[in-house]
This record gives structure tokens, sequence and C-alpha cells, in this order.
């Protein structure tokens, strides 16, 4: 029987269920070799010759396929129908042919199916072919440029800016998109403007909106109307006059559906509607394909199978009727780059199974599969039918005018099904109309605008602010008197930080990377600590900045985006068999290695400085003062200039050790920044920036005291607030509580690296908030120590006892002698009474512990009501010796 490798046992285990009996079906699990990290894995003295390893866990997998092909003498390859399967069916073939598994005779083939169906499956094993050597050579030209770029340009980075992790081919140039776009943000200067809108009624009580376009009879534009004056002006000009319906328009419009899925649309549309990062919407969808339930999901291609086309369309037919399904099919035009690896689009392989009729249960795969299965129905569609309206309103002596717009869906075509999301919510959205006729009066409503202004200002409250201090739409408004006119302030907004679904879109644009690699992408610069994930919005670290300007200053064009566009379609030749990838691969080294060798010699303190001029507008903003921004504001003599540690890039003072200022990139000294706050017993205590945050510090360090008091602002503590008062309570952590009433021992309230704390001996047991540090009492510290001591010993197995004493003599139950944290006790029911001190464990007589029980239990109340003191007989008064019954309890004679 022949054996057949595929990737996953998922898929292994669908393609089995096709094949039958009469085939082997086993897993590579992925690639099964990968150039070693290490020195000398691609060889650039010798035709760039790659040294393979095979995988640690791989062994076992090619040991299991090379065993399965001593009995079956034909091997049939089934990897993915893309360059990096046609890599891994290469690698396999490579691998078992050095074990000597394929022999001479022993027949090797390769198939692809777009999908994972029986149709497919059959069709493809139907028609072998060989492993496409463009392909393979397309994939080795990329694994080595990654691995020379990474394994010769990271260690650089290590050397020159300690915390630096990484550097990538199209990894860096994806960053610098971030970067660059966060920097726009910083720089944007919002504008005011103001804008006017009336609420209309028609002679029948229907109202709607329109918006001043005309003032003093001239077009107003954008920033016509800058300020208050001029809105509350433009406002008693509307009001003032009276309005009547100059015209009204009503064209026809149509809105056609967007193309089917590739997999660079999938992963925005995916992230825009479900939050879905590039890593998840690629994981869910992998197991879609394996299940056999979509067509594969990396591809460029949007062109579909003419049989799929017209399973589309009577599946429109069934569901929707013949009148949302256009006189013909369909086409979109491929916008792959190379016909090679250009596949179908993304679709489902069954068009009359929707999420439901499949049963999915996983919630990923089940919105995904949902997603997909609209598109596709809605790209063969009908187009939407709409009528667009627009009525103009002036007054008799044509100073003012104004414009409302609406439309209406006179036939709702691929709408009915599926609407594509948008990355930026839209200006103005119209809405439909009431019936309005022409020379009509158009008289003012009767005062509902304030409750839209303020809906319109509490949602402003949540907009996303992309740049520190930004100003949201709607901050102030001029009413009329009948509040039916309202003047608006807004300001012009910076472009938006990406999200995954757009900063794929921008790289796709840019012909950065190609769709199989963009998840891996976005994934790796958040794995790095070079890119955080603020709800959906990327925003750069510290570190990824710093790295960025290094490379942009010492690495240009190999961040640039024409080139890494321009290197991707030299590779699309590779693989489309045009190009020799060793002949690239040479030309880029000899540049490359150059550039390496330049760098390589610089001082830390030369790139420290070249980064600093670079950075400067970001890291010394103007004062409000005019003074210096470089001065240091703590000791006024040094200046400041950028460092690096291993947790990233920090500003500080040049006057170190005299001066310890140092500030985060982001931070401004002129906004709660490093400053003295006070003295206290002839100490400076001054408010510091660290490498792990703020702090407060009492004094200064000096050969005596290296390492001055410091406290770390707490949670929820911010450096605005910070006053002398706080930072000395602070600096008085731990804070004495009391003695604790057992021992006496003290009990301490303080704030660690987990957060606040009550502490007695070694117990720590964790405070909810951070106030409770300094007021905390006695009985709630007892209360959470218990808590918490109680909490270490559910779940554990039974201490062993240091003594067992015997049966109590009087209630029955165990009394043993027990070791615990604050030394031994006696242990009786729930009873636990401390031996006096100086005792020893093996010291403990029955008598003894008889009467340190009912003492405890007397005073705390706890086991059963203590017993009468009552002498036991001498002869069970040994632990050795059990009495011979138990007799009733004292209370109960």
């Amino acid at each position: 029987m022949p054996v057949v490798v595929v990737e996953s046992p998922a898929k292994a285990k669908t393609i089995n269920k096709y094949l039958g009996k009469d085939y082997i079906v086993l897993a590579s699990y992925g690639h099964v070799r990968d150039l070693p990290p290490k020195d000398g894995s691609v060889d650039t003295e010798n035709g760039f010759d790659m040294k393979w390893e095979v995988g640690y866990d791989s062994r076992k997998h090619v040991k299991a396929i090379a065993d399965a092909l001593k009995d079956d003498n034909a091997l049939i390859l089934a990897t993915d129908p893309d360059r990096e399967g046609e890599a891994i069916s290469w690698h396999l073939e490579e691998a078992l042919r050095k074990r000597k598994a394929i022999k001479k005779d022993t027949p090797v083939s390769r198939v692809v199916f777009n999908a994972i169906t029986k149709s497919a499956v059959t069709q493809a094993m139907e028609n072998p072919r060989q492993v496409d050597a463009p392909l393979v050579e397309a994939y080795l030209a990329r694994r080595a440029l990654d691995y020379l770029v990474g394994f010769n340009l990271s260690p650089v980075l290590w050397r020159k800016l300690p915390g630096a992790k990484s550097a990538g081919r199209v990894q860096s140039v994806c960053l610098r998109l971030i970067v660059e776009r966060e920097m726009e943000i910083e720089a944007f200067d919002a504008r005011e403007y103001w804008s006017v809108k009336a609420l209309l009624s028609t002679p029948r009580g229907q109202e709607y909106e329109a918006r001043l376009t005309t003032l003093a009879g001239k077009k107003l534009e954008k920033f016509d109307l800058e300020n208050a004056t001029q809105a509350e002006l433009a406002v008693q000009a509307v009001t003032s006059r009276a309005l009547k319906v100059v015209n009204v328009e009503a064209k026809p419009g149509s809105r056609n559906p967007s193309a089917p899925f590739m997999t660079s649309t999938l992963q925005q549309e995916a992230s825009r509607k479900f939050g879905m990062g590039a890593r998840q919407t690629m994981s869910a969808a992998q197991r879609l394909y394996e299940a056999g339930y979509i067509t594969y999901m990396r591809t460029d291609g949007i062109d579909m199978a003419p049989e799929a086309v017209h399973a589309v369309r009577d599946a429109i037919t069934d569901r929707y009727g013949k009148e949302y399904v256009p006189g013909s099919p369909r086409m979109y035009k491929n916008k792959a780059k190379n016909a090679q690896e250009a596949h179908e689009c993304i679709r489902p392989t069954e068009m009359t199974k929707d999420a439901a009729a499949l049963k999915i249960t996983d919630k990923d795969q089940f919105r995904l599969y949902d997603l997909i299965w609209k598109r596709t129905l809605a790209c063969q569609m009908e187009a939407a039918r709409l009528e667009r309206t627009t009525v103009e309103i002036g007054s008799d002596d044509g100073q003012i005018g104004l414009r409302a717009t609406g439309q209406v869906v006179l036939f709702d075509g691929f709408l009915r099904v599926y609407e594509e999301g948008r990355d930026e919510p839209a200006d103005d959205e119209d809405g439909r109309l009431p019936q309005i006729a022409q020379g009509e009066p158009a008289a003012f409503a009767d005062g509902s605008l304030r409750a839209q202004f303020a809906k319109a200002d509490k949602s402003d409250s949540v907009i996303d602010e992309t740049a520190k201090g930004g100003m949201s739409a709607h901050a102030a408004a001029v009413l009329s008197e009948n509040e039916a006119v309202l003047a608006s302030q807004s300001f012009t907004q910076p472009p938006p930080r990406y999200t995954e679904a757009t900063l794929v879109k921008r790289m796709e644009e840019l012909g950065i990377g190609r769709p199989s690699t963009y998840a891996s992408i976005v994934t790796t610069i958040q794995d790095r600590e070079y890119v955080r994930k603020d709800g959906n919005r990327l925003i750069p670290e510290d570190k990824g900045r710093i790295v960025t300007i290094f490379l942009l200053n010492f690495f240009r064009k190999y961040v640039g985006y024409e080139f890494t566009a321009n290197l991707e379609e030299e590779l699309d030749h590779v693989s489309a068999g045009e190009a020799d990838y060793k002949e690239l691969l040479g030309r880029f080294w000899r540049d490359f290695s150059a550039a390496i060798g330049e760098t390589s010699e610089l001082r830390i303190t030369e790139v420290l400085d070249v980064l600093d001029d670079a950075l400067a507008p970001t890291l010394y903003p103007p004062r409000e003062d005019g003074s210096d921004p470089r001065t240091c504001p703590l000791c006024g003599k040094g200046q400041l200039h950028l460092k690096t540690s291993k947790s990233g890039g920090f500003v500080g003072c040049g006057n170190y050790p005299e001066c310890r200022y140092t500030r985060p990139i982001g931070g401004d000294a002129a906004e709660g920044g490093d400053r003295v706050l006070g003295e206290d017993a002839g100490d400076e205590i001054s408010l510091r920036s660290g490498r792990f945050g703020p702090y407060v510090q009492r004094g200064e360090a000096t050969e005596e005291i290296k390492k001055p008091p410091r406290a770390s602002l707490p949670k929820g503590w911010t450096t605005d607030d910070m006053d002398l008062e706080k930072a000395l309570t602070l600096l008085s952590l731990p804070r004495k509580v009391g003695p604790h009433p057992d021992d006496g021992e003290m009990i301490e309230a303080g704030i660690g690296r987990y957060g606040p704390f009550v502490k007695h001996g070694r117990l720590y047991a964790n405070l909810k908030e951070v106030d409770e540090v300094f007021t905390i009492g006695m009985n709630r510290a007892v209360e959470v120590l218990a808590q918490k001591l109680a909490s270490r010993g559910a779940g554990r197995a039974a201490a062993k006892p240091l003594k067992e004493l015997g049966e109590h003599p009087e209630n029955g139950g165990p009394i043993n002698v027990m070791d615990g944290r604050y030394g031994p006790y006696v242990k009786w029911e729930k009873v636990n009474a401390t031996l006096p001190k100086g005792t020893e464990p093996d010291d403990v007589t029955m008598d003894m512990a008889v009467e340190l029980i009912t003492a405890k239990a007397a005073k705390s109340g706890k086991g059963r009501k203590a017993p009468a003191k009552k002498k036991a007989p001498a002869k069970k008064a040994t632990a050795k010796k059990k009495p011979a019954a138990k007799k009733a309890p004292a209370t109960k004679e």
C-alpha cells in the first residue's frame, strides 16, 4: 500500500476517511528539518549551501514514515498546495533519502488538492506530479535571506542596543510601519473647527436633520468657522431667517458585493467583526480546512472554480429566490503577482451547509465558517439598489443654505446576507429622509437637539484617543434659544493607530510579505515586546521605537518599503522559474555584509549619539517656560541623554552618578515626572522614574549609603497626585500593626512585588486594596492571616503527629502533639493549644495535654463543650495503652 504523508494528524484522519484501507496516511507534523541556529548554517563562501537538521521532535515522525516504507514501497507527498507545503514535501524526500528509506525503485510522487473533499482528493490522486523545483528554490531563498538577516543583524542589536531581541527581513519593516504611525500621531497638531446643524420639520410634522452649507451667500468650507464666536453668529444667522425647501433631487444608485476571501482579507474582516488576531484567525481556518469544511486558507487568489460558482448560485436560488441571482456569474480578477502561487479563493466546500448545519462546536471555527459562507454567497448575489436623495434648504435672501441627505434601499440584494466591515467608522452615515416636497416651508423643530448633543458628547468620551492629549469631537456646543440649531466644536484627528486588520491591509498594499507570513509577523513583534496590543490597537514600546530608529539610521535600505517589496517580486520570479535564487542571494549578501561590517565597528556611545539626535523631537519636547528641554529637571546642571539597559531605552542625566535622574522615553518631566517633593528630617524626598516605573526616594546615594530608601508607587497611584505626605507614608512601610495575640510576634503591613500584604513571621497574606496597608487593624489582620493559613492546609495530606497521646479520656477523639509554623502544639478536634516555652514534645503527657486543651477551649469556644477537669486513671495516662472503653462525656451523665 502506498504511504501518503500530510502535515497534521487531523488532516491525515480526514484524508484516510476518503482513501480507505488501500493507503497508509501518516502526518509529518509540519516541517521536519530546519537550519540550526548557529553560525555556518548558510555557507556564504560556498554557493550558499545550507546545512539542515531534523528536529528532535520530528525524528520519531520521520522514523515512522521510514518504517512504513519498509513494507510499502511507494511514497505520495500530499502536503499543502503552497510554497511551504512544497518545501515540506522536499524536506521529507531529502530526509528519507538520507536515511536510505527511499530506494532506487521507490516511486515518489507529489499530489495537491485545494480542498479536502472526496472528489478533490480522488482527482489529486489521479494526477500526481513531481516536487515543484522553482517553488522549493523560492522557499530556499526566503529561508536563507531570513537566516542571513536575523543571524547577522540580531547580534549587532544585542551588542549596540542592550535589551533588543531580534531583527527580521519583514518583521522589522512591519515594526517600522507601527513606529512611524505613532510618530505621526505625536507630531499631529489638532485644528479646531465648528459645524452647524438644524433640526427641521415638514408641514406634516416629520423631523429631519440638515447641516449648514452656505453662510452669507458663500459656500461654507470646513475651517471657515474657527471659534465659538463665529459659530454663535452662524447660529443666529440661521435662526433669524425663514427657510424653505429649494430643491429635492433623487438619484438611483447601487452597491456591489465584495470579492470572496483570500488570506489577507479574511484576517482583516475577522479582526474587524470579531476582534480576532491574525494568528487566531489562521488557526481556526486551518482546523476548518483539515476537517474538509473550507478550501485552502493560504491564498492570494480571489477567483472561484466554475463548478463552485454554479453551486453558489444554486444555493442563492434555493434560499432567497431567483431575483437575488444576477444574469451572469460575477468574475473577480486575481490580484496575485505570481500565478504559480495563486490558488482559488477561500470558500466553503459545500455551499448547501451553513455553520449550524455542520454543528461546529468551537466558537472561533463557527463564526469564521459563518463569515466565509456568507461572504461566498454574497459575492455572487445581485447588487443592492438604492435611491440617494439630496434636499437643499435656503432662505429667501440666499444668505443661508442647508443640506439634508439620505438614502432608501429599494432592493437589498447581497446586503440581505452580508456587508463588509469598516476599519474606521464613517463620518456621516446617511439616514432615511421623510417625504419632502420642493417649495414647502422648513420649520425649526421644537428643541430636540440638546438631548442629541448630550448623547453625542457622552459617546465621545469613549472614542479611541489615538494621540496623547487627543481631543474628541463635540467638546463644546452653541445652541439656539429654541434649541433647534446646534453649533458643535470639533478638532481634526490624527491618523489612527494600526489594528491587526489595517496593518495587514497596509502591508498588502506595499507588497511587503505574503499572505502566509502575515500572522507570524504580527505575532513575532508582539512576542519580542516591541509592540503591545491595547484593546485592538497596536502601540510601539520604547524597545521597538529604538530598534526602528537604529535600523533606519544604520540599515535604512533593508527596512525600506520599496526595497522589501522589490525583493518579494524577485522571489516571485524565482518561484516562477524565471530567476536563479543563488544569484539573488549573492547580490543581497554582498551589500548587506558590508553594512554589517561598518556598523560592527561603531562604539555604543556613537550609536546612542545618533539615536539621541534622531529621537530629539520626541525625547525633548519644548518646555512651557522656554528653558532648555535637555537640562535635567532634578539637578538643573546635567544634560539629558538617551541611555539603554536590558529592559529598553530611557532618558537619564549626564551628571551620573551625582544625579540619578531617569525617565521613560515617553515620559515628560513637565507632566508629573521627576521632582523634589520636600524635606523630612534633613533628607530630600524626591519622586523619580526608573526602569521599572516611578518611585519615591529618601536622600541621595553616598559612599556610605549606596542604596538609599526607596518605595515604588503602588498600582493606582499616579505621579501627578504624589506629594510629600504620600511619599513619607510609602517610605515608612512596612507598618507595624501590633503583636499577634497567640505568640506576641509583630504583625506588619506593607507593599511588595505582588501587591499589598500583611505578614506574621514567615506567613504572608495578600490584601485586596492598597489603602488597607495604612488602615488595617489587629482583628482584621489576624483574620486575614488565619484565612491564609487555612487555605494553605486545604487539599494537603494530613501532617504526621510528633507524638500520639491516645483518645481524650473524657470526650473521646485522638489527642496528638503536632509540629506547627510557630512551634509544637497539642491538637484535639478543632482545638489547637500551643505548648509552653521550653516544653519538648516528648515530655507532654495526657494530663498536661488535657489541661492545655481545656484552657484553650474555654478561651476560644472551639470544639465540643469543654469537659470538667477530671483526673484520669493512672493506668490510662500513657499513650501506649488505649482505654478499654470510652466513657460517656461528663456533660451527658
